[in-house]
């Protein structure tokens, strides 16, 4: 197993700092190049189609990788792949600002999510090495307010930096910072003395890239033909399910598998998936239904849309750090409990809200939804992570952020047509205010439908848990 000693004169504070400003360097760098577009597509003379894979790139990359990151940080240890991650994010961010042709920007970003799947994983299993054991639920509430803030903080911070320098100036600072990352994380993080198997030939090679290419598969099924599910879709499936099987094949077979499948029989890790998926397809839904919503159907310009849309991103950063605190003082369970509760009514109320009650009639429901989210994700990372064995730490992070991409490609694609089938159109931008009203009206209710699920499993789970601690007293 790894263990840790603290490097003298860098206070475990200095230890967060420098996982968060890796958890908000990771989300900045999937939300500042959204904004880039148009000048992308207009500098390199890139279709739509074209440029929309500098955002692709970034994100299919992270989500391949990020399970195989988790675990041979494991293996190697966890400091070191880190600080690879951090000098590889910084190093591709200078090579995306210079690249002077369209594809060698597509495949910088490709390189860049490489780094960001390794800063995302490992600074959640990093968080028990260095923060007190009663602290460990502020601390992942504090990375998940990191991550609120790079995401919301992207589009606005990016069009200031095109505005003023250009589009090159939204990667040199994403350099500047994973540089600055490097640095603090070098100084601050803890030693590492060598994992007791710290050795390549305990990665399974052939299970990551087979895990890889499913999800892949899967995030490109979710995300091509802009909306139309057609043979493409169906092809990129089939190879997604292709890729699940022969994954499952190898790991029953291999003698050092990527993951052992008994750990998906434990009820925190499985449940903990299973219910990061469905909250975060649900998340997806304020982004899908709520500009148009806001747009169309309460006439309010871009300006307003954008300055709405914020409030949640805003407030999810604002309650990551209360949620945080109270897992520490209640307990994960009633705190998850408490934020599903919060997230269904939040939902709910959404599936209800007639236009005439106008914004405060979508942003106070929003704002429960959000800090409801806030309260899941603290909760549900603290108990998976907390029950993990240190020496898969790295493993399951980075399985609950596979389940949590993965539950935002497919809210983004299955929610998306939900919206768009009661509406009853798919030329949106132009939808008559009540067909989109009726249309936010419906998936707000799917989506609290699971809620309902995810609320399921979490009683599910912690029902069986106290079945087995009993059976255990006897």
């Amino acid at each position: 197993m790894e263990t840790t000693s603290g490097k003298a004169g860098a206070p475990p504070r200095w230890g967060m700092a420098s996982l968060s400003l890796a958890m908000l360097l990771a989300s900045l760098g999937t939300s500042i190049a959204n904004v880039a577009l148009p000048e992308l597509s207009r500098r390199f003379g890139a279709s739509f189609q074209q440029v929309q894979w500098v955002v692709l790139a970034y994100l299919l990359t992270v989500t391949a990788l990020i399970v195989g990151a988790g675990r041979l940080g494991d293996l190697i240890g966890r400091r070191r792949l880190l600080l690879s991650g951090m000098a590889l994010f910084a190093a591709a961010s200078l090579l995306a600002a210079w690249s002077p042709w369209f594809g060698g920007l597509v495949a910088a970003r490709a390189v860049q999510g490489a780094g960001a799947a390794v800063m995302m994983a490992l600074s959640m299993a990093f968080v028990a090495d260095v923060a007190p054991r009663d602290a460990i639920g502020r601390a992942m509430g504090w990375l998940g307010t990191m991550s609120a803030v790079g995401t919301a903080l992207g589009p606005s911070l990016g069009g200031a930096l095109i505005a003023a320098c250009g589009w090159r100036s939204i990667f040199l600072l994403q350099a500047a910072l994973g540089a600055a990352a490097f640095a603090l994380a070098r100084r601050c993080l803890p030693e590492a003395a060598r994992p007791a198997r710290g050795r390549l030939g305990g990665f399974d090679l052939a299970g990551t890239a087979l895990l890889a290419l499913a999800a892949s598969a899967y995030a490109l099924a979710m995300t091509a033909g802009h909306g139309r599910f057609g043979a493409l879709n169906a092809a990129l499936l089939a190879a997604a399910l292709c890729g699940g099987a022969l994954f499952v094949w190898r790991q029953r077979r291999a003698a050092e598998p990527l993951l052992r499948l008994e750990m998906m029989r434990d009820p925190a890790l499985s449940g903990g998936m299973a219910m990061s998926a469905l909250v975060a397809a649900v998340m997806m839904v304020t982004m899908v239904a709520g500009p148009f919503y806001l747009a169309r159907t309460l006439g309010l310009g871009m300006a307003a849309v954008g300055l709405a849309l914020s409030a949640g991103p805003l407030v999810s950063a604002l309650s990551g750090l209360p949620a945080g605190a109270a897992v520490d003082r209640f307990g994960a369970q009633g705190v998850m409990r408490a934020g599903l509760a919060a997230m269904l009514a939040g939902a709910a109320a959404l599936s209800l809200s007639p236009p005439a009650w106008g914004v405060p009639g979508y942003l106070a429901p929003l704002l429960l939804l959000t800090v409801g989210y806030a309260q899941f994700q603290a909760a549900n990372n603290t108990q998976v992570m907390a029950g993990s064995d240190a020496s898969r730490r790295g493993l399951v992070a980075g399985l609950l952020n596979l389940a949590r991409n993965l539950g935002l490609v497919t809210g983004a694609a299955a929610m998306g047509a939900v919206f768009a089938a009661a509406t009853g159109t798919d030329q949106l931008a132009t939808a008559a205010p009540e067909a989109v009203a009726r249309g936010m009206h419906v998936v707000f209710a799917a989506a609290a439908g699971l809620i309902a699920l995810a609320l399921a499993i979490s009683l599910g789970g912690a029902r069986r848990q106290a079945l087995a601690a009993a059976a255990g007293d006897r």
